[in-house]
């Protein structure tokens, strides 16, 4: 859409999901590309690097740190193609350092556009993963909504739920 009021409501509208290295991470991305695609919204594409337990070795923290970096954005890219390509849609990527749990909270705060919180449920035995549980928990004091997309959903459902 070319201006008008449409334009403001999608630019208020960005699915917000969490890179990691868990495999429901995909589920969550393949959800929040393909809503932003059909509702003309945004993703942004969250990915934190945990404290280093080595932070009185600088040198050795602040390679560490550069290396998860470069890895962050070499796995973001794939993704991004992916995004851009098949549904056009151009996330964007923030890397922020800390506990993933007071992060996401922090940025959902400072980031208005964003309007869902997408986050993949992993499938072992064990539960949906830390990061589904401790935001479950946060979830009543959340300003945004939180969209669980199941780990074994395949493509072709999520494409037909979508």
């Amino acid at each position: 859409m070319i201006g008008g009021q449409g334009e403001n409501l999608a630019a208020m509208r960005k699915f917000l999901v969490v890179l990691d290295d868990s495999r429901e991470c995909l589920n969550a991305m393949r959800f929040a590309a393909l809503r932003a695609a059909k509702t003309g919204g945004g993703v942004t594409i969250l990915s934190v690097i945990p404290p280093e337990e080595y932070q009185h070795w600088m040198g050795v923290a602040d390679l560490m740190r550069a290396e998860a970096r470069e890895r962050i954005e070499a796995h973001f890219e794939v993704f991004a193609k992916w995004m851009r390509d098949r549904q056009g849609v151009n996330p964007e990527l923030v890397i922020r350092e800390g506990d993933p749990v007071a992060e996401i909270l922090a940025l959902v705060r400072d980031d208005t556009e964003i309007g869902v919180l997408v986050l993949g449920a992993g499938t072992d035995k064990s539960g949906p993963g830390p990061l589904v549980t401790a935001m479950s928990r946060n979830s009543g004091n959340l300003p945004v909504p939180i969209t669980i997309v199941p780990g074994e959903m395949s493509k072709e459902r999520l494409e037909s739920i979508t």
